[in-house]
């Protein structure tokens, strides 16, 4: 594709300089030279141009060339085409670009269309994405957060490029802990229809609390010979945890068995956890619902497949009664069935990945987990390849990707807990963030001249739902993911910065500029005669780039960066380029840039979750 091909299709031109100069370098260097790359960059000084392909200085050391002399040699190769004006030299080596305005304003005028430029792909795999991962009978805790809004970014994103995304919840519903707790209510008697989530979370606690035995406590004070009541308050404790698990395992049998009433109460424990659940999604904007749920119950009949797939291609080992799988390149064995015969975490992770890649035919499972679960699925993941489900039945490589994210930390740059130390719950910190959100819009509207101004409770109220969550969520988003960051709601809420409310005010500032225009021509040509106009112009090109590059780096924080730049790029822009006052051609010309600006913050923001009101 020539480059003077590219500069027809939306998009960023910098893709275009970097095919051109890609091609300029196998012209000289030869094939194995193809995927060298060209270091296409943004010049500092708008005065040497816009971009710069700083690829001759390395490829030059390669190759035991002066710099200079190779950037000779990719001047005569390059074919920019009508795409800029003649690159020049500078330096001892660097190769500077200045794209033609008009060129410019025809990639703006093509992009400004529903689709922005973003391109859609044509594979028609589903990608799946494993987000959330909330346990039944246990409220949502903050650590959930970064779980569910990072996923349902990244499937925004990928659904945005056009890919069949398929959100799933893997709910813990199954296994010994749920059959505690449904031992433990229906021992108490506790009325199922009118439990709480609160009572159900207390619940859990006791229930595990009186499973858990003290061999090893028991076995000091014998050997200590510490006082008899010390060693009858022991064996008691012993007695009782030995007690309890027993009548678990009981239950957890006959809910296997399909008991009817065991089934009922147990549908009732997942109803009063999800409801919970549905609620603080439908708080955060968050595209789930019941549909996405795919438990570990679902996966129950699926776990001695897995083993005897294992066992059949002896792909594992036997060990003291155990079976674990052997990786070559370390120690660790990954262990996927116990010497009772009991499943583990990672035969039920085992089990996803094939019904995920073999019956969905998913080409590519994102997992979005935190960091500490590193090794874990790096083992699971290698197990997977080791039995083949790394392609799909169509042969088709599959991509088992894990998304590590860090703890969100208090001040005291600890994992964020209530100042009586017990863990954060979710709801209360959306909650926080709605109200301060909330309070943060009423003062603002209480200003004569604020668009919100004399709104009543209700639309208000809307905003501020609107800001609070965007600034929790924008915060979390635009950090590198795998760092820890600390919870600073006054930080978030700020109006001023790289925050999610500074991107949603610039976004009504332009709504409100347009209305009161109330004369855009979308036929309109654009011009860009101010340097203003014309960086402005380059930034919203980008977008379409960064969107692809979120998509396959899965990195949604190189969004956010990108629509901050924007938001600033439009303010300097909007205060050295009158709009309203404008000559007439000039004005259209630039309401477009205010109108395709606008789009693309809302489209951005979108794509991270987040609203982006009309006013605020």
């Amino acid at each position: 594709m020539s480059a003077t091909t590219s500069t027809s299709t939306p998009g960023d031109p910098r893709s275009a300089i970097q095919a051109a100069f890609s091609r300029a370098i196998t012209a000289i260097l030869g094939d194995e030279f193809a995927e060298a790359d060209p270091l296409i960059r943004n010049t500092t000084n708008p005065d040497h141009g816009d971009f710069q392909c700083n690829a001759a200085m390395g490829l030059a050391k390669r190759i035991g060339r002066k710099p200079r002399d190779l950037a000779e040699d990719l001047l005569q190769a390059v074919d920019l085409g009508d795409l800029a004006d003649p690159p020049e030299i500078a330096g001892p080596g660097f190769i500077n670009i200045r794209l033609r305005t008009d060129t410019i304003a025809a990639a703006v005028q093509q992009m400004d269309a529903p689709a922005l430029g973003v391109i859609p792909s044509d594979d028609p795999r589903p990608i799946v994405v494993d987000l959330c991962g909330v346990n039944v009978a246990k409220q949502m805790h903050v650590g959930h957060l970064r779980s569910t809004i990072i996923g349902d970014a990244l499937a925004r994103v990928l659904e945005r490029r056009g890919r069949a995304v398929v959100r799933e919840n893997h709910l813990g519903d199954w296994g010994l802990p749920i059959a505690m707790v449904l031992h433990r209510l229906r021992e108490a008697g506790t009325d199922l229809d009118a439990l709480t989530l609160t009572e159900l979370d207390v619940a859990y606690r006791e229930a595990q609390a009186s499973a858990r035995d003290d061999a090893a406590g028991l076995r000091a004070a014998n050997e200590r010979h510490a006082g008899p009541h010390r060693i009858a308050e022991l064996e008691a404790q012993q007695s009782g945890a030995e007690q309890a698990r027993s009548a678990a395992a009981d239950t957890l049998v006959a809910l296997q068995q399909g008991d009817d009433e065991l089934v009922r109460d147990w549908n009732r424990l997942i109803d009063v956890t999800m409801q919970a659940v549905y609620d603080a999604l439908d708080l955060l904007n968050v595209q789930m619902g019941p549909e996405n749920n795919r438990g570990e119950s679902f996966y129950r009949d699926h776990l001695q497949p897995v083993i005897d797939h294992f066992e059949k291609n002896k792909l594992c080992r036997t060990d003291d009664g155990a079976l674990v799988v052997d990786f070559e390149d370390r120690e660790r064995p990954l262990l996927i069935r116990k010497r009772d015969g009991g499943f583990l975490y990672a035969t039920s992770d085992l089990a996803a990945i094939h019904h995920r890649t073999q019956e969905t035919g998913a080409d590519r499972c994102i997992y979005v987990v935190d960091a500490r679960q590193k090794d874990h699925f790096r083992d699971v993941f290698d197990a997977a390849r080791i039995a083949q489900w790394d392609r799909t039945n169509d042969g088709h490589e599959v991509q088992l990707v894990h998304v590590p994210f860090g703890s969100i930390l208090g001040p005291d740059k600890k994992p964020l807990k209530t100042r009586s130390g017990t863990n954060l719950t979710l709801a209360s910190l959306l909650s926080e963030a709605v109200e301060r959100g909330t309070r943060e819009v009423a003062a603002r509207a209480e200003s004569p001249s604020a668009p919100t101004h004399g709104l009543d409770d209700a639309g208000i109220a809307a905003i501020g739902r609107a800001v609070g969550i965007g600034a929790v969520k924008y915060a979390d988003l635009s950090s590198d993911l795998v760092r820890d960051y600390v919870f600073d709601m006054d930080r978030m809420i700020a109006f001023e910065g790289d925050t999610g409310p500074y991107l949603q005010y610039a976004h009504a500032r332009i709504c409100t500029l347009l209305e009161k225009a109330g004369d855009l021509d979308p036929a309109a040509p654009i011009r860009l005669e101010d340097n203003q106009e014309r960086q402005l112009a380059l930034v919203l090109l980008r977008y379409p780039g960064v969107v692809a590059d979120v998509a396959a780096s899965l990195e949604p924080h190189r969004l956010c960066g990108y629509l901050h730049e924007l938001a600033d790029t439009f303010s300097g822009f909007y205060q050295a380029c009158p709009v309203l006052k404008a000559e007439d051609e000039i004005r259209q010309s630039r309401l477009r840039l205010c109108d395709l600006t606008r789009r693309v913050l809302e489209d951005g923001l979108g794509l991270l979750g987040i609203e982006a009101p009309p006013r605020m």
